[in-house]
């Protein structure tokens, strides 16, 4: 296949010298020691500070002038293009920029009938749920060596922690604190260590009922030599409950009560989706970008810790993480995470691990139980960036992070007893999801969002892969376990167009799309047919730019003026001057991408119009309507508000599912009002929200401890569990004062948008809990289940022919194949809907065993 020639590489070598220059000077520029006093610490201090930058001058709309204030170092622009001090672009109903303003095509009539499906929806009756334990009641004698993951046993006489740093291997922790550990001189003696390393990392393997033996990689065993530890030939040991252990210092989910499950696994969910999280980036753009991976066999203190270049020069070394926390290059911030945490986490510090697995698991526990993790790169930025260790090409990172996902799983697996005991469960399929929910656990759907998916660019307007070589890519990135996927992220592609960026970040992800494609974006002035909102983002320079009648170019001259001047050796002419806008971007879906379209289609993968150009949207929704039409299933998920809002009322035709983009809650709960009126009378309806954490997505900021309604602790989550404020280390985040700081978090913005809904606040509560069964809905449909009769009359079978479908012993699968989903699915009962001579509405109940096999039909 061919790849991205060499020259543009060489460019960016030279962007990369001039970066290199300037994050030279800021680290330079204090000595090592101790964090000086004036570093940005407690993020309380930060609240104050944007919150007086916000009164002060307005946010910064016009693209010309963000463009300014970015090489000027007075605003910041993150990698999706907003500007930190407009909160109006995070709370946006699309971020597609300018189409904000589109107004609503939906008639009030259309959006009163909908908003009433949806309320008379929330007065069904509720599936039932039930308490699920976190693991398997431990037992005196453990009966196999995962077994001993997170308790107090005694060895040799010593009562231990035996902590899991992976399936069947421990730390063995003492009540002192220190870790057992082989003598690293090699003598043969064992020593109490104090911090955790290969020589004290144990693998268990059982000789007998209770008896185990403990070997390191390298071959040495633990044993006893005159009553004390040592290590040499391997030496049972008896392993039996006990007492007086020390706890593991690790983060505290701080929600108690059992995760709640459903009555059989095939009943109707309850629960949160999040179908827009990047779980593993730190290992994208070189995995030197974002510090401290999700999880580290040795826990929280050795996770998380920040960037080695973040910890240079007195905590001055992170000039990108100073940009995009909009502050100055060289501000600097106090660098230390665990266990004090002062600076990070927090809602605008894009490039620290913001989705470790235990603030993962508290959302969990509180109500989650969908969530997309999306493999992604962009191969120009991870040139561009200086320090890295991982490929810059796409297709290595995907396939990186997906191993890093399964190795996730195992360790999630060994803090809760052994393979399939975790509540990190990745999924495939719907019906494998409902399962896994209705079991109290977390399914995972492995998502793909990258630049240049499965390794087709385009090159001077020909696509780098044949379709051949592109359905060999998707066949494998389907076997990896992708199940949902979007097109492209920030360039053309030999797929779609892009729908670009505005501003100053758009000037310079324009140029990077020269470096990628050999072309800049193809924007023209949008249609005159198209509704006002339908556009891709505004391009500088543009005639609209220029006065009327055009006076020169100033502006934009001080904007190239800068840039070129940092990067003046790049040998990239400037992007073309532009038409007026509204700007549309003339590359569509082509061929090749309507080919990608069908073969997912055909490998059930939940296809993402998000980031795609409007006329690549248009083209590919136009698709998706004729496939259905023709008896295709197809499933669409917009996952992060990166469509315009002419195209959601679309998606809910097609039976789609929309999650916009969370930010903050006030600006969500007016998302949420908006999107009640675009629902389809055919589908359930259900809400998410897309986080777009660990994506250089800015989080939900806090609305204040003296704001209206503020969050209580402890609060009641889903199913009444009780959540009270999260603790990490020695620090304790509250909503009202740290916002979504950790991907922990939503568990409590969850529960603000509801006080922000005010009277409306548990119709949102169960729209909300209510996602998880839309989304399994709009992917059963991808897998060919047909819509539900009842919602559906032209699907009704006669009565005769329903109840001769519904076969005795058919499973919960196999009788939907059949005869569709059901319009309720509670505990061991299905609802449909037959028609009959004279009556066309005939409720049908479909009896199942608890295993799920027909077993009787009746009506009513």
């Amino acid at each position: 296949m061919t790849q991205t020639p060499r020259h543009p590489r060489r460019i960016l070598l030279s962007l990369l010298t001039a970066g290199g220059l300037v994050v030279g000077g800021v680290v330079s520029a204090e000595p090592d020691g101790f964090p000086s006093p004036d570093l940005f610490s407690i993020y309380d201090a930060e609240v104050g500070a944007r919150a007086d930058a916000l009164a002060g001058p307005p946010p910064i709309t016009d693209a010309g002038a963000a463009a300014i204030a970015q090489v000027a170092g007075t605003a910041t622009l993150d990698g999706h293009g907003h500007v930190h001090n407009d909160p109006t672009t995070k709370n946006a109903l699309s971020r597609s920029g300018e189409a904000t303003a589109a107004p609503d095509r939906t008639t009030p009539a259309e959006r009163a009938a909908s908003r009433a499906r949806v309320a008379a929806q929330r007065t069904q009756r509720e599936p039932r749920l039930v308490g699920v334990p976190l693991r398997s009641a431990r037992k005196r004698v453990p009966e196999d060596v995962y077994a001993m993951a997170g308790g107090c046993y005694s060895l040799g006489g010593q009562p231990l922690t035996f902590q899991a740093t992976g399936l069947g291997r421990y730390l063995l922790y003492a009540p002192d604190r220190t870790f057992l550990a082989a003598s690293a001189s090699g003598t043969g003696g064992a020593v109490w260590a104090a911090s955790p390393s290969p020589d004290a990392d144990w693998t268990v393997r059982r000789t007998g009922r209770g008896s185990f033996t403990f070997t390191l990689a390298d071959g040495r065993a633990l044993r006893t030599t005159g009553g004390a530890f040592a290590t040499g030939s391997a030496e049972p040991f008896a392993v039996r409950r006990t007492t007086g252990c020390a706890p593991f210092p690790e983060v505290e989910t701080n929600v108690s009560g059992r995760p709640f499950g459903g009555v059989t696994g095939y009943q109707e969910v309850r629960g949160w989706v999040d179908p827009h999280v990047h779980g593993q980036t730190h290992e994208f753009l070189g995995g030197r970008v974002i510090c401290s991976p999700p999880f580290h066999r040795y826990g929280a203190p050795a996770a998380l810790v920040d960037c080695p270049d973040h910890q240079l020069a007195d905590g001055r070394g992170a000039a990108l993480e100073d940009v995009l926390a909009g502050k100055a290059p060289g501000s600097g911030h106090d660098p230390v995470g665990w266990p004090t945490f002062s600076y990070w986490p927090n809602p605008h510090s894009l490039t620290h691990q913001q989705v470790y697995y235990k603030w993962l698991e508290r959302s969990w526990r509180a109500g989650l139980r969908i969530h997309t993790s999306l493999l992604t790169e962009n191969h120009v930025l991870c040139t561009v960036y200086p320090l890295k260790k991982n490929s810059c090409d796409d297709r290595d990172s995907v396939r990186l992070q997906a191993a890093d996902m399964r190795a996730m799983q195992d360790y999630i697996d060994a803090q809760y007893g052994g393979p399939g005991r975790g509540w990190y469960r990745i999924v495939t399929d719907p019906f494998e999801a409902r399962e896994v929910i209705n079991a109290g656990k977390l399914a995972v759907v492995m998502g793909m969002e990258t630049s240049v998916p499965l390794g087709c660019n385009v090159q001077l307007g020909r696509p780098t892969c044949t379709e051949e070589q592109m359905l060999a890519e998707l066949a494998e990135m389907r076997k990896l376990g992708v199940s949902q996927m979007e097109l492209t992220n920030k360039f053309d592609n030999a797929f779609t167009g892009v729908a670009g960026d505005a501003g100053s970040t758009g000037t310079l992800t324009n140029s990077a799309n020269f470096l990628s494609t050999g072309s800049f974006l193809r924007m023209q002035t949008c249609p005159s047919t198209y509704a006002p909102g339908t556009e891709d983002r505004l391009q500088s320079p543009n005639l609209g730019d220029l006065g009327s009648p055009p006076q020169g170019t100033p502006d934009q001259d001080a904007i190239f003026g800068a840039i070129w001047k940092l990067f003046g050796d790049l040998g990239v002419q400037p992007a073309p001057i532009y038409p007026r806008g509204p700007h549309c971007n003339q590359l569509g879906l082509s061929p090749l991408g309507q080919k990608l379209l069908s073969a997912m289609i055909d490998q059930k993968i939940l296809f993402d119009p998000d980031h795609m150009s409007v006329a690549g949207r248009n083209a590919a929704l136009d698709y998706m309507e004729q496939q259905q039409a023709a008896g295709r299933p197809v499933g669409v998920v917009s996952s992060h508000s990166w469509s315009t809002p002419d195209a959601y009322p679309r998606i809910y035709r097609l039976g789609g599912f929309v999650a916009p983009y969370a930010g903050d809650s006030t600006g969500f709960v007016e998302k949420w009002r908006q999107h009640l009126g675009w629902t389809d009378e055919r589908f359930y309806f259900g809400f998410g929200f897309g986080s777009d954490m660990n994506g250089f997505g800015a989080q939900g900021d806090p609305r204040g401890a003296d704001a209206p309604a503020p969050v209580t602790y402890p609060f009641t989550g889903l199913n009444g569990v009780t959540v009270s404020r999260q603790r990490s280390g020695e620090r304790v985040f509250d909503i009202n004062r740290d916002g979504v700081a950790h991907y922990g978090m939503y568990a409590d913005w969850v529960e603000d948008v509801q006080h922000v809904a005010g009277a409306d606040g548990a119709a949102l509560g169960a729209d909300l809990s209510r996602g998880a069964e839309a989304y399994l809905q709009t992917w059963e449909r991808a897998w060919g289940i047909a819509p539900d009769s009842c919602r559906n009359p032209g699907l009704r079978k006669s009565v005769r022919a329903f109840t001769r479908a519904a076969d005795e012993g058919l499973r919960a699968k196999a009788l939907m194949q059949r005869v569709g989903q059901p319009w309720q699915r509670l505990g061991q009962e299905f609802t449909y809907c037959a028609r009959k001579p004279g009556t066309k509405r005939v409720l049908m109940t479909v009896e199942l065993s608890r295993a799920g096999k027909v077993v009787g039909v009746r009506r009513g």
